[in-house]
């Protein structure tokens, strides 16, 4: 797809997450003029096999690994809502600060995790934040009534036009990232702290391959799927 926004947010569950998903999407659009933003939901305190680890200082090491990633694709800000790793939940608060990113940056497109994958297993902060996105993207963010109170901010509804969700079972809209797929494993492998050296070789391996997969089934290099819902205008 040769689409490019104006404006992407996109919103992931953890550091290392959209890197994963749409690493190389954000790399491409960034590199023909987007302005991305990314949204880190949670803090990531719980991701760590070492014994000595705390969630307090794996945290602050997290948000160094995420400014660091984002600093090679290009992002133009990361903001960071800080919800403890593994309890995401569907409430007011959430939604709400959803609401008050996509107002602010007024996207023309966001990005998340797809809440509805069935055939392989999911974090449930995947679920939960893909859920609570795609409300916060419609109706929340787009009617006046909803969260009055962000107006008070100086933000003022917004309607998105797509929603993209990473991780689909069955994708239906393709982006060519073989320009941006080296980007995309560069950024990706400043989250150490998720990706042992043990295990380096052995996901960009990984990635690499399911990307040229994606790419070779749609005539390209390699590739990034999504399952696309256009939104109401």
């Amino acid at each position: 797809m040769s689409y490019v926004p104006e404006r992407a947010l996109i919103c992931t569950p953890h550091s290392d997450d959209a890197e994963i998903g749409a690493g190389g999407t954000a790399a491409q659009w960034i590199k023909q003029g987007a302005e991305v933003t990314l949204v880190v939901c949670t803090n990531g305190d719980k991701g760590s096999e070492d014994p000595e680890m705390t969630s307090e200082r794996l945290a602050g090491i997290r948000e160094k690994e995420q400014h660091a990633a984002a600093e090679v694709l290009g992002f133009k800000e990361v903001v960071f809502l800080r919800y403890p790793d593994g309890e995401i939940e569907d409430t007011k608060e959430f939604r709400r600060d959803l609401v008050r990113q996509i107002r602010r940056v007024k996207p023309d497109v966001v990005l998340t995790t797809d809440p509805q994958r069935r055939a392989f297993y999911q974090h449930r902060d995947h679920r939960v934040t893909g859920q609570c996105v795609m409300d916060a993207v419609f109706p929340l963010a787009r009617d006046h009534l909803n969260f009055p109170e962000l107006k008070h901010e100086g933000l003022e509804p917004h309607k998105t036009g797509y929603i993209y969700f990473w991780g689909a079972d069955e994708p239906d809209t393709f982006v060519d990232i073989g320009d941006t797929l080296e980007l995309k494993m560069q950024a990706l492998m400043k989250h150490a702290s998720q990706v042992a050296a043990e295990r380096e070789a052995q996901m960009s391996k990984f990635l690499l391959e399911r990307a040229k997969e994606a790419g070779e089934a749609q005539g390209m290099d390699a590739a990034e799927g999504f399952r696309v819902v256009q939104m109401r205008r």
